[in-house]
């Protein structure tokens, strides 16, 4: 699957012109085809889980000075629900159809994406063995740990195409090395299950940008119940300004 520039600046709510910036200072993974710039599934994948977010974060609000709001129809338009494309109730949704399972046994991932796929597998239609094989191999191509005791086990595989998008929030019992960049031992991990790779890269990007979330972190941090996530999380993306 090639994204465009046009597909990845949707995906991270941010404008085409913040993309050629990070393609200008070689912060994105990117190939040429024909001349036209082409992103990797798998690449930005993984850029999503290592990038600082911070400096994307000042990229987008650079984009709001380029872009202003410049009248009520205008942001009218902007908060409509047909043209917010990332502002969307995507992780919300997915969290409902999803759970939040605590202090879940086990001293290394797999032991833990095993117990979580024998929970989690017969909602999901599918074998457990096969479930957790397909995320323990994605582990193994690169760890999934986004930096400060989170995590985001997913595969792309494991759904079949129409699905409903799940997203299963899992606090182990004793917090666990996971292999991240920052060297902290993961206490929350976000199993994401979708439906199609539009929906699991919209997914990926919203827990990425959700994890750098100060008031987000410490209620993972507390391990708060599914009600209180939801809250949050529909507050929250209910907030983010579509741009462009």
């Amino acid at each position: 699957m090639d994204l465009t520039i046009k597909d990845v600046a949707k995906l991270f709510n941010i404008s085409e012109a913040a993309i050629h910036r990070l393609l200008l200072h070689n912060k994105i993974p990117s190939y040429c085809i024909n001349g036209e710039h082409r992103f990797g599934l798998i690449e930005i994948e993984n850029w999503m889980l290592q990038f600082d977010l911070k400096q994307l974060q000042e990229t987008a609000s650079c984009d709001q000075q380029i872009y202003p709001l410049t009248n009520q129809k205008q942001q009218t338009q902007i908060e409509s629900p047909v043209s917010r494309g990332m502002v969307q109730f995507c992780l919300y949704r997915a969290l409902h159809q999803g759970d939040i399972l605590s202090n879940i046994k086990g001293n290394k991932k797999e032991e833990i994406i095993s117990a979580v796929t024998k929970i989690v597998a017969p909602k999901l239609n599918v074998d457990a063995e096969i479930l957790a094989e397909l995320l323990i191999n994605r582990e193994d191509l690169s760890p999934t740990a986004l930096g400060n005791g989170l995590a985001v086990p997913h595969a792309r595989e494991a759904m079949a195409k129409g699905s409903f998008d799940m997203v299963f929030i899992v606090y182990p019992e004793t917090p666990l090395e996971y292999g991240a960049l920052d060297s902290k031992p993961v206490h929350t991990l976000f199993f994401l299950f979708a439906g199609s790779d539009k929906a699991h890269l919209q997914l990926l990007a919203k827990l990425a940008h959700l994890s750098s979330h100060k008031e987000a972190f410490q209620l993972l941090l507390d391990r708060s119940d599914k009600a209180a996530l939801l809250d949050f999380v529909r507050n929250w993306e209910g907030q983010i300004r579509s741009i462009g």
